[in-house]
């Protein structure tokens, strides 16, 4: 039993390598891997300049018929952090949600 533990161990851990060798030359070749961005260069730009100027991001989406997630990939660093929200409250006072539904912490100092 443990001769066969260890061959799957050895198997999982060539396997492991010769996936990473292979994004490494990919990645030598020039190919990044996964998928292509769906908002275009010139698609992009216009987004990101009519962003600022106040149109909301459901109605760049339904503009240039992408999700709205892709137009949040888009304008990412446009986007003020969520942290810049709440910067007149301490960080002490500030509630912090749990994973679980209904229960609320608030971390105290």
């Amino acid at each position: 039993m443990v001769q066969t533990l260890a061959a799957s161990e050895l198997q999982r851990d060539l396997r492991r390598e010769l996936t990473y060798d292979g994004l490494r030359a990919a990645e030598a070749k020039g190919n990044k891997g996964g998928r292509c961005p769906v908002v275009t260069a010139t698609k992009a730009a216009a987004v990101r300049a009519a962003y600022p100027d106040g149109q909301s991001i459901t109605s760049l989406a339904r503009e240039h018929d992408v999700s709205r997630g892709a137009i949040r990939t888009a304008v990412a660093d446009l986007m003020p952090e969520r942290a810049a929200v709440h910067q007149d409250v301490p960080a002490s006072e500030l509630a912090v949600a749990l994973d679980m539904p209904g229960k609320v912490a608030v971390r105290r100092s």
